[in-house]
């Protein structure tokens, strides 16, 4: 008989992230909402001192267990509260331990579940068992499934926690550095009190960035390709 107690860490993670959206939650994960509390974010960080990178960190860990969409928009708050590489150490912190809480709460729910979990799965357990770390770096590097899914997926093979720490927090360093330098560049033009225009996405920086965003994206389609082949 399966014991209900087992799936208690995964049933608060989504119970969490439903009343977080019930009450509305989503409405400060938005552009809009980072420009218009930047300079009051940016006056709490400096008040907060040592602190606040670990603040930052727990808020991003836990949206991230919770599985709320806004990353990106995590990432880029980073770049823009705290500079490119700072801001990219916190992020990629958070969006690990944020990771590493599902894959906990779902590896204690449903163990190792490859088996009875259907061939697609079973194929990604195979992927597992013949390199487990190179096959998550893959996973995380090259974005074919979404980031939660990859969380869940991982926790039903029998790939070990420090393998799977290892490979998220390698793997999604080069995206989110990418966006981490976007809102480094779009943190010094809000600071200037500007707004986007010409000069500023000629600026190589930002351009870099969307070099590196648009080969991030085009990386499934190679993979796919080279898979075919």
């Amino acid at each position: 008989m399966v014991s209900l107690r087992r799936f208690l860490p995964l049933l608060m993670l989504a119970v969490g992230g439903a009343v977080f959206l019930l009450l509305g939650g989503e409405r400060y994960l938005s552009f809009s909402a980072l420009a218009e509390h930047r300079q009051s974010l940016a006056g709490w960080i400096a008040r907060a001192g040592a602190a606040a990178p670990f603040c930052f960190i727990a808020v991003y860990a836990g949206l991230t267990a919770l599985s709320i969409p806004g990353a990106v928009l995590l990432s880029v708050a980073a770049g823009v509260l705290f500079g490119t590489w700072a801001g990219t150490l916190y992020a990629v912190t958070g969006a690990t331990l944020g990771a590493t809480a599902v894959f906990a709460a779902a590896r204690a729910g449903f163990g190792n579940a490859a088996e009875r979990a259907g061939a697609w799965v079973g194929r990604l357990e195979a992927g597992f068992r013949a390199n487990a770390f190179n096959y998550l770096l893959v996973l995380r590097l090259v974005p074919l499934f979404p980031f939660c899914l990859v969380n869940l997926v991982a926790a039903l093979t029998r790939i070990n926690l420090g393998t799977y720490v290892a490979g998220t927090f390698l793997g999604i360093i080069p995206g989110c550095f990418l966006f981490v330098t976007l809102g480094t560049t779009f943190g010094d033009l809000i600071g200037t009190g500007g707004s986007p225009d010409l000069d500023v996405m000629l600026h190589p920086r930002f351009l870099a960035a969307l070099a590196g965003l648009a080969v991030l994206a085009l990386m499934p389609v190679a993979f796919k390709h080279r898979l075919r082949q």
